[in-house]
């Protein structure tokens, strides 16, 4: 065991691949449907290898801290990138209320944590790690060490800045862990709590909006561009009508928005569509629709149906469009299908990389993705209206796009202002993640920058990074751990974590409920976002049974992603 843990200690990049390979898995063990996180795990295991070589052995752990910095900002630009294209739509229209409802919650559970630990006479650090662990934002810790690391915040006597990160992961510990259970049931049940049946309280969400599924692969990840099943079909019908005589496919769509005519067959001509040809007697037509809508309509509207496969032949492909600077920012999925929706059919809709229900009056925003299923030449025409591009699934990374802003941020971060004697910088974390939000938001806009980066590719960048940073963080304050937990430390932090983990969800549920009159279960999923909990959403899925709940939970998740960061740096700087 001493000569493992020792060559380890020369050897530090075997240290960090040791505790990922092993944190992972054991973040990713349920007990009874909950789980510690990748996250945490790594953390956990970190903290493990590095306090047994040094309480054991005597053996400590130097990793550069270049190395912790690069880890961090790589995660921070990733998470700008996600939240980007919500950040600024869901300020702007449509999601006031839930940009209140994660104010009051992320504001009120940075108060828990910095105001608790001051009131209880914790030393610094804690508080930040309350903050962090009980908004599972690992980051926090990241822009709130810069805070330490840059001056901003004035060490003690007596404490380095070593301590202080110990006292950091000691309340994210205690705090992560509390959070994780309690905010889960606490939010999962709240509708039932407060009398709403929330499978009833579901059924009612989907009325308003008229059903709908969802689901599929997140966009620009493996099976993104998969068709899988679908309740559309291509049948052929005779022209026998004499009322469509003379028209085309386009002035039968605006006539009928549920069937596209994709093919004319007249004689020995295929005509496709696109050339817009217009009908003639005895024309067979191949119509794209629902297989009920086709059965029940299509003799009545066209005439016979007949077996003519050249009508039909027609090849059908996936792709993800996201929304750009369009005028159908704000319609209803509805009113984008009879404008712009001609031979296309919805397959999925997402929203900060989450699947929401795409229902007929499900509004849809800039940086939406829709992923369209129909002729190439059809899904190109919706991708143009929604100035947008088809992308279709890769693995894309765009490094130039990441190297520009990672510089760009690095250098707005690490600008310091004197104020009072006390410098204030953004951070360099904080920079980056700003530039994430930025680019995402310009490329979402403009297809011209290339169209959004592959989700797949920074999935990878945000959890390579954040594991990386936390197992850096781990070696250096394992050690010094135990010395965190002394006398009533522990108590305190679990009462504060229990607090920030309750209260905050508590009073946006209360602002929702009976002050803006919400649904039961769309308003639990805005709470689910505002404590940036995914697992909290899929509990209130489970028992609404309905997935209408994640249509609340991008806007809050987008904005407390970025105001947590913020405030739990200042939090830091003035502990």
């Amino acid at each position: 065991m001493g000569f493992l843990l020792n060559y380890l200690a020369k050897n530090p990049f075997a240290y960090l691949f040791l505790a990922l390979a092993v944190g992972y898995p054991l973040g990713r063990v349920t007990v009874k449907g909950l789980s510690l996180g990748t996250t945490a795990g790594t953390l956990v295991v970190g903290i493990g290898i590095a306090l047994t070589s040094s309480a054991v052995f005597g053996i400590t752990y130097t990793i550069p801290g270049l190395v912790e910095d690069i880890f961090l900002m790589m995660f921070m630009y990733a998470l700008g990138m996600r939240v980007g294209p919500q950040f600024f739509s869901g300020l702007a229209r449509g999601g006031l209320d839930f940009v209140i409802i994660g104010v009051i919650t992320c504001v009120s559970l940075v108060a828990i944590g910095y105001f608790g630990a001051k009131l209880v006479g914790l030393p610094p650090g804690y508080g930040a790690g309350i903050i962090s662990g009980s908004y599972t934002v690992t980051a926090v810790m990241g822009v709130a060490g810069s805070a330490v690391s840059s001056g901003a915040f004035k060490l003690p006597d007596g404490m380095t800045a070593d301590s202080v990160m110990a006292n950091m992961a000691a309340g994210y510990a205690i705090s992560y862990v509390l959070s994780s259970l309690f905010t889960i049931l606490f939010v999962k049940y709240l509708p039932s709590m407060f009398g709403y049946d929330p499978v009833k309280s579901a059924k009612e969400a989907e009325a308003s909006f008229e059903g709908g599924e969802d689901g599929g692969a997140l966009p620009g990840t493996a099976g993104a561009s998969i068709l899988g099943f679908t309740g559309e079909q291509i049948r052929s019908y005779k022209v026998e009508h004499q009322e469509l005589v003379g028209l085309s496919p386009q002035d039968l769509f605006k006539k009928y928005p549920h069937a596209a005519v994709l093919m004319v067959v007249r004689g020995d001509d295929v005509i496709e569509a696109k050339d817009n040809p217009t009908l003639q007697m005895g024309d067979v037509i191949g119509v794209a629709g629902r297989y009920g809508d086709l059965i029940s309509k299509g003799t009545e509207v066209v005439g016979i149906e007949v077996d003519e496969p050249r009508a039909r032949k027609v090849d059908i492909e996936v792709a993800d469009i996201h929304l750009g600077k369009s005028e159908y920012a704000g319609k209803t999925l509805e009113e984008l299908g009879s404008e712009i929706g001609f031979g296309v059919y919805l397959k999925s809709m997402f929203r900060a990389g989450v699947a929401i229900p795409h229902l007929p009056k499900t509004v849809v925003e800039k940086g939406d993705v829709l992923r369209l299923a129909g002729p190439a030449w059809c899904v190109n025409q919706a991708a143009k209206a929604l100035k947008s591009v088809p992308i279709i699934e890769s693995a894309y990374t765009e490094v130039a796009f990441m190297a520009v802003a990672l510089l760009v941020g690095f250098i707005i971060g690490h600008a310091s202002l004197t104020i009072s004697g006390i410098p204030f910088a953004l951070g360099t974390s904080a920079g980056c993640m700003l530039m994430g939000i930025l680019v995402s938001w310009l490329r979402t806009r403009n297809p011209d920058f290339g169209g959004p980066t592959s989700e797949g590719a920074r999935a990878f960048l945000n959890d390579i990074g954040l594991s990386m940073f936390v197992a850096v963080l781990a070696a250096g304050v394992g050690p010094k751990i135990m010395t965190s937990f002394q006398g009533t430390v522990v108590i305190w932090l679990a009462v504060l974590g229990l607090l920030a983990a309750l209260v905050p969800p508590l009073l946006g549920w209360l602002y929702g409920l009976y002050i803006r009159k919400m649904n039961p279960v769309i308003l639990a999923g805005a709470c689910a976002g505002a404590r940036n909990s995914t697992p909290t959403l899929n509990g209130v899925q489970d028992v609404s049974q309905s997935a209408i709940s994640a249509v609340a939970y991008p806007v809050p998740y987008a904005l407390t992603s970025a105001l947590v960061l913020i405030l739990g740096y200042l939090a830091m700087v003035f502990a």
